[in-house]
């Protein structure tokens, strides 16, 4: 990973659909407001489009951490705005100032943390853990079940 300068900023932008709403996917009781977990999503992809350019290739940076505030409602049909800025690098590990905004004002404001890993090391660690798992399964007797291939093609 090259160096991430404190101050790099990313951003990323979703049309709120009635996927994204929280009485779709969560509970029909909910009103049919962006649901909170939809905002962290794109608040973490802000914060890894601020340091995208600075990965190498093989790399990638997964969240580690969210504290977030989801400050008002919005409607589906609205574009919602996230933004990413870093305020912290230590080494691998990342730390971001996010807040996340409607077409009349901001939703949501937060802190992120994300550390860089390498993918291949990661590949090799998730596919010892699906190993351990099925193992675990067989030795007590339960059935066990492959979960489908993600776009990856891996699990």
């Amino acid at each position: 990973m090259k160096d991430v300068p404190i101050g790099a900023k990313g951003s990323y932008a979703m049309l709120v659909g009635p996927q994204h709403l929280a009485s779709q996917f969560k509970d029909a009781i909910l009103p049919p407001v962006f649901a909170t977990p939809m905002m962290v999503l794109a608040m973490e992809n802000a914060a890894l489009n601020a340091i995208r350019e600075y990965l190498e290739p093989g790399e990638s940076a997964v969240g580690t951490k969210v504290e977030v505030s989801h400050l008002a409602a919005t409607p589906a049909g609205q574009w919602v705005r996230a933004e990413a800025e870093v305020v912290g690098s230590e080494g691998r590990h990342l730390a971001f100032r996010v807040a996340a905004f409607d077409e009349t004002e901001t939703i949501g404001t937060g802190t992120h943390e994300r550390v860089v890993v390498d993918l291949e090391r990661t590949g090799r660690r998730l596919e010892a853990k699906r190993r351990e798992a099925r193992e675990a399964k067989e030795a007590r007797g339960a059935t066990v079940v492959e979960a489908p291939a993600g776009p990856s093609g891996r699990p």
